[in-house]
C-alpha cells in the first residue's frame, strides 16, 4: 500500500476485521501514529470490501491528515487486503500461550502483543496499558525469543501464561468496547466485491499465462510486480536467533549479496518500525551506494517508508542444530537451506571464506547438507551419531550472530 498506511486484520470476539493503521511517520518535530477511526471508536469491517467502501465514501476519519492519504483513498480494493504477516490473532492468544515456548510461537505472540500495545496507546485504553506494564509482557516485547532460554525462560513462559489467563479478556474486552463499524452503501459494497473477484481471476488467468510460457521458450513473461521493494530492488528479511527477532535488509549486486550494515557487519533492529527510523537518519551503510536508495531514503524521511518481510525472507534459525543432532529425518529442508542462503550470504558480504569451507562437500556437516537439500537413493546416506554435524553448525550459527550489530 503507498505509503506508510497498511491494512492489517484483527482477530476479535466479533471475527475477523479489517482496519488501517498508520505507523509512527513525522510531521516537523513531531510523531504521531494512528488507526482508521474517530475521536474514541476505532474502525473495523468484517470484510475487505466494506473498509474499501468506506475509505472511497470520503467520510471524515483520523488519517484523512496523514500524508498518503490522498494517495491511498484512490487505491484499487486489492491493496486493501491484509497481508498474512499482518494478521492478528487475538482471540487465539490464550491457546498460544499454552504451547511451548519454540520461535515460531514465541515470534508471533510477540507481533501479536507489539500491535494491541500499540492499539492500547493509541486508544487509551486503561486495561491494556495495564496488562503490558506487566515485567513478564514487557520481556516478549523487548526480547523476543531470547527471554526463553533454560530454566529461567520455562519459568518466564509460565508467567506469560498466567498474565494471559488472568488478563487478556479484559484486553480484548477493551478492544471489543471500541471497535465501530460504520454503515457504508451496499450498492458500492457490491461493486467492490466485483472488482476484487475480477483481479483474482486476473491473477489466476496470469498465473495460467506464466504455466502456458514455461512450456515455450519463443515468450518470456516479465513481471509487472509494483511493489516498493521489488522496483528497489532490495529485500527486508526477519531472523529469528536464539538471542531475539531481527529485521534488516538485503540484496544481491551480481550474485553477491549486500545487506544494510558496514565493514562486514549487518546491522539489524527489533522491529520493522526501528528499521525505517534508522533509514530516515542514517546514510552512511553499504546500501546507500545502490542506485535505487534515495528512493529508499526519501520514503524512510517522508515516514511513508513500510518494511514489509514475505514469507520467502524469513530465517529461522533456532533449533536446527538440534535437529541436526537428532538425525536426518528431523531436519526441515527448508529450513535448513535458509539457514544454509543466511550463513553464506552474510559471510560472503564480510569476505569470509570458512562458511564455505565448512559447507564443502568434503567435510562432515556438508555431507549432510547435501544429503538432507539434494537426497540420492544412489548416495551413501550420512550415518550418526551427528553430534560432530550439529557441533559444526553451531560455530557457522556462532560466527554468524557475531556478525550482527543490533541497534
Amino acid at each position: 500500500m503507498a505509503g506508510d498506511i497498511v491494512p492489517i486484520e484483527l482477530g476479535l470476539t466479533d471475527g475477523d476485521l479489517v482496519t488501517l493503521w498508520a505507523p509512527r511517520w513525522r510531521e516537523g518535530d513531531d510523531e504521531w501514529e494512528a488507526f482508521l477511526g474517530h475521536g474514541d471508536d476505532l474502525y473495523a469491517f468484517p470484510t475487505v470490501a466494506q473498509l474499501v467502501a468506506f475509505v472511497r465514501s470520503g467520510a471524515d476519519n483520523d488519517l484523512v491528515e496523514h500524508p498518503a492519504w490522498p494517495v491511498v483513498s484512490k487505491l484499487a480494493a486489492v491493496e486493501f487486503e491484509p497481508e498474512s504477516t499482518r494478521s492478528f490473532d487475538l482471540i487465539g492468544v490464550p491457546e498460544l500461550a499454552a504451547v511451548d515456548a519454540d520461535p515460531v510461537a514465541v515470534s508471533e505472540l510477540q507481533d501479536t502483543f507489539d500491535i494491541v500495545s500499540i492499539l492500547g496507546d493509541v486508544c487509551e485504553l486503561d486495561a491494556v496499558t495495564k496488562f503490558f506494564e506487566r515485567p513478564e509482557i514487557d520481556a516478549v516485547l523487548r526480547y523476543g525469543v531470547a527471554a526463553f532460554e533454560g530454566r529461567d525462560g520455562a519459568d518466564l513462559w509460565n508467567k506469560i501464561g498466567v498474565a494471559v489467563a488472568e488478563d487478556w479478556d479484559a484486553v480484548v474486552d477493551a478492544l471489543d468496547a471500541v471497535v465501530t463499524t460504520p454503515a457504508v452503501d451496499e450498492a458500492v459494497v457490491a461493486e467492490i466485491e466485483s472488482e476484487l473477484v475480477a483481479t483474482d481471476e486476473n491473477v489466476v488467468e496470469a498465473d495460467d499465462t506464466v504455466e502456458d510460457v514455461d512450456d515455450d521458450d519463443e515468450y518470456e513473461y516479465v513481471d509487472n510486480d509494483d511493489d516498493f521493494w521489488d522496483e528497489v530492488g532490495i529485500d527486508p528479511i526477519k531472523i529469528i536467533t536464539t538471542d531475539g527477532t531481527w529485521f534488516t535488509l538485503r540484496c544481491y549486486l551480481d550474485d553477491d549479496a549486500v545487506f544494510l550494515g558496514a565493514d562486514g557487519l549487518i546491522s539489524v533492529f527489533g522491529s520493522e518500525r526501528a528499521v525505517a527510523r534508522y533509514l530516515a537518519d542514517h546514510h552512511d551503510h553499504d546500501l546507500a551506494t545502490l542506485e535505487t536508495y534515495d528512493e529508499i531514503r526519501h520514503a524512510a524521511t517522508d515516514g511513508s517508508l513500510e518494511i514489509t518481510v514475505t514469507e520467502d525472507n524469513v530465517y529461522v534459525l533456532t533449533g536446527i542444530a538440534d535437529d541436526i543432532a537428532e538425525g536426518i529425518t528431523a531436519v526441515d529442508p527448508e529450513q535448513l537451506e535458509l539457514g544454509v542462503e543466511l550463513f553464506t550470504d552474510a559471510a560472503n558480504y564480510a569476505g569470509d571464506d570458512s562458511t564455505d569451507a565448512a559447507l564443502a562437500g568434503s567435510t562432515e556437516l556438508g555431507l549432510f547438507v547435501n544429503f538432507v537439500l539434494e537426497p540420492d537413493p544412489g548416495r551413501l546416506e550420512p550415518s550418526p551419531p551427528f553430534e560432530r554435524e550439529a557441533l559444526a553448525w553451531r560455530e557457522l550459527e556462532r560466527e554468524f550472530e557475531a556478525r550482527l550489530r543490533k541497534h
